[in-house]
């Protein structure tokens, strides 16, 4: 591979040197493991991690388009370190989504001519042969593809948790939601190899991992590009040819004990999808499931190709064919058109499901997207009024689904010390509750029964039975 190759050329440069990188990441979990990669390629080009911007000879930004204020705080990052760079010669580099945006790169060259290095989606494996060049020529690159790259495997990567991982199966989006800039920025749906995913996660398995999360923008469509352009041959592996089928070789994998994954699609959600959570024993039955709006009208404008109807039958679905299911949700609120009645359909859906957490998002223009070239266009202060309206009906179900809890016995992979307490551990439930509790740290690692004593909103307080 080309990249072993530049990095054995970069490791050489660098030899002796000690220098240091770091590395900022906005977004989503698809993200935090392509920062993971980049960190795997860094360490084994001879680079030490450092967590403090001004120790780094090398600076990193793997930016998020989702937001507007993504923007905002890239470019805000990179204004401050223009004295590091004029006084200490580091390298700056950007990469991710926001990269495959043309008007921000076109910001970049004009506004922030000393970054060193632009890179996109497609192109992550080629850092190691884009820092060569800068360390030989000095020349400022732009390393960034405009269709869809390939799905590129073997490339290293350090794990910032040494109990959970999570996996990629599939990189971009067929969808095109038309508040969601993703399929422009990560292109098309390409899914990874069920053996090379198998055997990823078999290797974690090894070295201790006990949870993995698989990743993908749809994950519930995993091979079905592949199986509608008569490729799926070429894909499958030992009968894995669909997201249910890889959900159950997984499951299989001895010590691998909590699977989760994100995010699938309400229209893409099959019976077979259903039958898998169900009978997989190590699958969690914690659901993230997005509604985006519970009004028909705002997803036909979202293009989401569900009703409010149909997603409500869904959740009934499911509930009746796994019990113990919870749900989590992301729920967009202000999106163009909305009105007072379609807002109130959100709020219905809400109390009906009973969601377990919500992620909530005050809809925000981005530029290249349906949805910043339609009409009717919320104001801001009628976004926020819904926005908080929300957030307490989303806190009051919290709080009351919190109160169920107590006096239970839940499983809970014990995943540290507490931030707050040293000498209390943390860890999470099946459905995602953190809880507290006082306990040896040999237990790091390990799914230990708690009972629950207390609730705190944002976790639960228990004691080892």
């Amino acid at each position: 591979m080309e990249a072993k190759e530049y990095i054995e050329k970069v490791k050489e440069i660098v030899k002796n040197k000690e220098l240091k990188y770091h590395i900022l990441t906005m977004g989503c979990q698809l993200n935090e493991n392509d920062s993971e990669k980049i960190s795997g390629m860094l360490t084994q080009m001879g680079y030490i991690q450092t967590d403090t911007v001004e120790e780094a000879d090398l600076l990193l930004y793997n930016t998020c388009c989702v937001r507007e204020n993504a923007e905002e705080k890239l470019f805000g990052k990179i204004g401050e370190v223009k004295k590091q760079k004029e006084q200490k010669g580091t390298i700056i580099a950007i990469g991710g989504c926001m990269m495959q945006e043309k008007h921000i790169v076109e910001k970049i060259k004009q506004s922030y001519p000393y970054v060193d290095i632009v890179f996109g989606t497609h192109t992550l494996h080629k850092l190691p042969e884009d820092i060569y060049k800068i360390l030989n020529e000095r020349k400022r690159i732009e390393d960034i593809l405009h269709i869809d790259g390939e799905v590129i495997e073997g490339l290293p990567i350090k794990r910032n948790d040494n109990i959970r991982a999570s996996v990629t199966i599939m990189n971009g989006c067929n969808n095109f939601c038309s508040y969601c800039i993703v399929p422009y920025v990560r292109g098309r749906e390409r899914s990874r190899n069920p053996k090379n995913i198998l055997e990823e996660i078999q290797e974690l398995a090894k070295k201790g991992y006990k949870e993995i999360t698989l990743l993908g923008q749809n994950v519930n469509s995993y091979m079905r590009s592949e199986r509608e352009n008569g490729k799926i041959a070429e894909l499958e592996y030992k009968g894995i040819n669909s997201f249910a089928t890889l959900l159950r070789a997984v499951n299989e994998i001895d010590g691998i004990e909590n699977i989760k994954f994100i995010s699938p699609h309400p229209k893409d959600f099959t019976d077979d999808v259903i039958e898998a959570i169900r009978d997989c024993k190590k699958v969690c039955k914690l659901i993230h499931l997005p509604l985006q709006s519970g009004s028909t009208q705002v997803l036909k404008f979202m293009n989401r190709k569900y009703t409010k109807e149909q997603y409500l039958e869904l959740v009934n679905k499911i509930k009746s064919t796994i019990p113990e299911v919870v749900f989590s949700t992301d729920i967009i609120v202000g999106f163009p058109g909305e009105t007072e009645e379609d807002f109130e359909d959100t709020l219905d859906v809400v109390r009906k499901v009973k969601f377990e957490q919500m992620f909530m998002f005050i809809y925000s223009r981005r530029v290249g997207t349906p949805g910043d070239r339609m009409e009717n266009q919320i104001p801001e202060e009628v976004k926020h009024t819904r926005f908080n309206k929300l957030k307490q009906l989303a806190e009051e179900q919290i709080a009351k689904r919190n109160q169920e809890y107590i006096g239970t016995i839940q499983k809970v992979l014990v995943e540290g010390t507490s931030k707050n307490n040293e000498n209390m551990l943390t860890g999470r439930t099946y459905s995602n509750k953190v809880v507290v509790f006082e306990a040896d740290k040999s237990l790091i690692g390990k799914i230990v029964p708690i009972e629950i004593l207390s609730e705190h909103m944002w976790y639960l307080k228990g004691k080892i039975k």
